[in-house]
C-alpha cells in the first residue's frame, strides 16, 4: 500500500498511479482530513480512471462529515467506476481542531465510535439488496434502496484501523480489514514493539473468533522512514535516538529492528522481516510510505521479491 497526500495537478497524480500499479502496490491510499491536502473521493476517482488493478482505499473515512448514506452512495459508484476495486475505510473521528474550525461538536470517544459502528451497520444494509431501514441512536434509516449497488457483493471489504483495545475488537467483529495504528506518543510508542503487539493482536484474535483466519491485518503507519541500507544498525540506533529525544523513552537499536513497525535494512533483510511478521502477527500488508517520501522507490524490490508469496 502507498499513500498520496500533496495537492497535485492530473499529470502528476496520474503518473504516480501509474508507478504504484507498475511497482506492484496493491492499494493505493488517502487520509481524510481538512487540512492542505486533496478531498480522497476526487482522488479516487481520478486514480480509478487512470489505473486497472490497484484498490482504492481511504485511510479512513471521518464518519462524522459524512452521513453513511450518502457515503454509501459515493463508494458504491466508485466501486462501479472501478470494476469492484474500492475499500471502505472508516473511522470516529480524532483530530479535535478539525470539528473546532467548522463548528462541530467534538464528541467523547465512547459516542463517536457508537456513531461509526452504527454507520457500519448502515453501509452494510444499503449496499445489500432491497430496502433497508434503521433506527440507532445516532441515525434513522426508513426502507431506503441505496442505489447503485456496488460490484463487490455482498459489499466492498470494509476496513476499520484503531490503536485501543475497543476499537480493534470491533474492527476484527465488523471488518474485513484490521488496520493496525500507531499512536506515536510516549505512552502509546510500546504499542511498536512485539510484545505490545502479541497483546494487540490477542485481542483481535479473541474478538475475531473463527473468522480470525479470513482478515486482512495492515499496518497503517510505519515509525521512522523506509530506509534500504547495509548498515541497519546504525539507522537504528539513529531512529532510537530520534524517539529518545522525542519522547524519553530509551529503545534499544536492536528492539527498532525488530518492530513490525519499522522497515529498515537490505532487500533480504526486510522480505524475512515481513515474511516473519506475517507468520506472528497474521500482518499481511503495509502502508509502506507516500509518494512525496524520500526513499519510496528504493523499496520497490522488496515488492518485486515478495509479490504473489
Amino acid at each position: 500500500m502507498i499513500g498520496t497526500r500533496r495537492i497535485v495537478d492530473r499529470a502528476t497524480l496520474v503518473r504516480d498511479a501509474h508507478v504504484a500499479e507498475a511497482v506492484g502496490y496493491t492499494h493505493l491510499c488517502i487520509h481524510d482530513h481538512l487540512l492542505e491536502q486533496p478531498a480522497p473521493i476526487a482522488v479516487l476517482t481520478a486514480v480509478a480512471m487512470a489505473t486497472d488493478r490497484l484498490r482504492l482505499c481511504p485511510l479512513v473515512f471521518n464518519n462524522d462529515f459524512r452521513h453513511p448514506a450518502v457515503l454509501a452512495q459515493e463508494l458504491a459508484t466508485l466501486d462501479r467506476l472501478s470494476d469492484g476495486r474500492v475499500v471502505v475505510g472508516i473511522g470516529a473521528g480524532w483530530n479535535e481542531p478539525e470539528y473546532d474550525s467548522i463548528g462541530m461538536r467534538f464528541d467523547p470517544p465512547g459516542v463517536r465510535i457508537d456513531r461509526m459502528m452504527e454507520a457500519v451497520t448502515i453501509m452494510h444494509g444499503l449496499f445489500a439488496d432491497g430496502p433497508f431501514s434503521f433506527n440507532g441512536t445516532h441515525y434513522t434509516i426508513a426502507g431506503l434502496d441505496g442505489q447503485p449497488k456496488p460490484v463487490q457483493r455482498p459489499h466492498p471489504p470494509f476496513l476499520i484501523g484503531g490503536t485501543r483495545q475497543r476499537v480493534l475488537r470491533l474492527a476484527a467483529q465488523q471488518a474485513d480489514i484490521v488496520g493496525m495504528d500507531l499512536r506515536q506518543d510516549r505512552e502509546s510508542l510500546p504499542d511498536a514493539f512485539p510484545a505490545r503487539m502479541d497483546e494487540r493482536i490477542g485481542w483481535v484474535r479473541e474478538a475475531a473468533g473463527t473468522r480470525f483466519g479470513q482478515l486482512d491485518l495492515s499496518v497503517l503507519r510505519v515509525l521512522g522512514d523506509v530506509i534500504i541500507t547495509r548498515e541497519p544498525g546504525r539507522a537504528a540506533a539513529d531512529l532510537a535516538r530520534q524517539i529518545e529525544g522525542r519522547t524519553g523513552l530509551a529503545i534499544a537499536p536492536e528492539d527498532v529492528l525488530e518492530s513490525p513497525y519499522t522497515l529498515i535494512g537490505s532487500v533480504p533483510d526486510l522480505v524475512a522481516k515481513i515474511r516473519r511478521a506475517r507468520d506472528r502477527w497474521g500482518i499481511n500488508s503495509y502502508l509502506v510510505g507516500w509518494f512525496d517520501d524520500q526513499d519510496i522507490a528504493a523499496f520497490a524490490p522488496v515488492i518485486d521479491q515478495l509479490a504473489g508469496t
